[in-house]
């Protein structure tokens, strides 16, 4: 056969097949907002169709008799319906695979679980299936999460509305002793009242710190300074303390690593770490105070001898309001220190983390070393 003819054919061909396939796409289109049943089967009925379009193109261009024409019209139409039985069976799968994750997303929607179905499945939809998944993993824990503050915040408002209430009580009554001049030693009690107000001072100074902290405008100034100074400060800040309640507050291992922080609130997260362990340490017990250089890493760490925290509250350590007991005294503090170590910590490009070690627990501050140290 000539090239000429081959050319020929080809383009009857080619004319053909792209007329059926021109029709197929634009009834596609009109359909596009119906159900994946019906693009699979606009889509099979288009390529049998194009396929049989451009092969009759062909024999009808080429003169064939009539006898001829009709013997392949003939076969090639059963050909078709063939290609088009089976591609309608196997497409019946992918539409029953589409509807179980469909259900399955549907209950997705409505309990916020995701079970992926059973059985295998297309790429795409074991892909979806997988997204899927993952997203309800995900909110799932942040539906935890978001449990865990609100008990956390509960808690909150149920240590602090009795903290707040105890003191000013003592402070009613104390002011209406004033007043009624029945106060049989005026100047012990200013300075009682003194103290209490300090203390709610401190209370709401905490509140309002922990609030910029979560809403994240937390303002910092970072300069470079040394592990070994912060470390030294901290301790004399809390010696006082220390040697009111007995316990001895020593360095274990302080470096002299650099470390770029904003120090005003860098020595107040070592001093709610020391005090907090200063008070939760018994008599003649020791708190010890260190400083390493770790890889990248600058720990900052605080040991005491408070005897350990249980296993299922370390995670809660460092939440918003947790103390650690039941007591809901002044003395046992807001439960707002540790908080504000982790918000000042992760400001810092850091974190906190707590474990329990002989005899106590090891706080830690992990900061990012001071570039070029």
């Amino acid at each position: 056969m000539p090239d000429r003819d081959l050319l020929l054919i080809a383009a009857y061909a080619f004319a053909g097949a792209s007329a059926a396939g021109i029709l197929g796409a634009l009834v596609l289109r009109a359909l596009r907002h119906t159900s994946l049943v019906v693009s699979l089967t606009v889509v099979a009925a288009v390529t049998v169709t194009a396929m049989l379009a451009g092969t009759l193109t062909v024999c009808k261009a080429m003169y064939l008799r009539p006898h001829d024409f009709s013997v392949v019209t003939t076969v090639v139409a059963m050909a078709a319906v063939v290609s088009l039985a089976t591609a309608l069976v196997l497409g019946r799968w992918v539409v029953a695979r589409s509807r179980e994750l469909a259900l399955a997303a549907r209950s997705f929607g409505d309990d916020g679980t995701f079970a992926a179905p059973g059985g295998a499945a297309t790429a795409e939809l074991a892909q979806l299936s997988r997204e899927l998944a993952a997203t309800s993993a995900k909110l799932s824990a942040s539906r935890e999460r978001e449990a865990a503050l609100e008990a956390s915040r509960r808690e909150l408002v149920a240590w602090m509305s009795h903290d707040l209430r105890t003191p000013l009580a003592g402070l009613r009554a104390m002011s209406e002793a004033l007043e009624d001049g029945v106060a049989p030693d005026p100047p012990r009690y200013l300075r009682q009242i003194r103290t209490e107000v300090d203390r709610l001072d401190t209370m709401v100074g905490d509140l309002f710190d922990l609030s910029r902290i979560h809403a994240g405008t937390l303002a910092l100034t970072p300069a470079r300074m040394s592990a070994y100074d912060l470390v030294g400060e901290a301790i004399a800040g809390a010696d006082p303390l220390a040697r009111e309640l007995g316990v001895r507050l020593v360095g274990e291992r302080v470096d002299a690593v650099p470390v770029e922080v904003d120090g005003r609130e860098m020595t107040r997260v070592l001093a709610n770490l020391l005090v907090n362990a200063i008070r939760r340490t018994p008599a003649d017990g020791t708190v010890a105070v260190a400083a390493e250089r770790r890889a990248d890493r600058v720990v900052l760490s605080v040991t005491d001898g408070c005897g350990g925290i249980p296993e299922d509250e370390l995670p809660r350590v460092f939440d918003t309001g947790w103390r650690g007991s039941a007591a809901r005294t002044p003395p046992a503090g807001a439960g707002l220190g540790l908080a504000i170590v982790r918000g000042i910590v992760e400001a810092h490009a850091g974190r906190a983390e707590v474990r329990n070690v002989r005899g106590g627990c090891r706080f830690e501050v992990v900061l990012p070393a001071a570039p070029g140290a």
